[in-house]
């Protein structure tokens, strides 16, 4: 095979990955967190108005957000200071590799 082809081969590999990574991510958010983030990631929603859910499409509400604060909400839960699960966490339904998937997906949720 020529080097060209080659290269050509790696880098349609990667694309189809990293969509298949995307795919995953929309994928695991509509099953998992749109019930209570909204589908545009706003919470508004019953549950996401009654836990006073942030809205992930603002720019100030990402900024205080890290990626490893994600992946931690994600991976632990979420309880409230009164001790009720909030959140549950996802290590059971998701892979290590979908949950870091998780964080460009809420940041692209960003719209101002």
């Amino acid at each position: 095979m020529k080097p060209s082809k080659i290269i050509l081969t790696l880098a349609l590999t990667g694309l189809f990955a990293s969509t298949s990574i995307a795919a995953d991510a929309a994928a695991n958010w509509s099953e998992y967190c749109s019930r209570c983030h909204a589908k545009d990631g706003s919470g508004n929603t019953k549950p996401g108005r009654k836990l006073k859910l942030k809205d992930y499409r603002d720019a100030a509400v990402q900024a205080e957000m890290t990626d490893e604060d994600i992946i931690k909400y994600i991976v632990e839960g979420v309880t409230s200071d009164r001790g009720k699960e909030e959140m549950p966490s996802y290590t059971e339904k998701m892979t290590k590799d979908e949950i870091e998937a998780m964080v460009p997906f809420i940041r692209a949720l960003k719209t101002s």
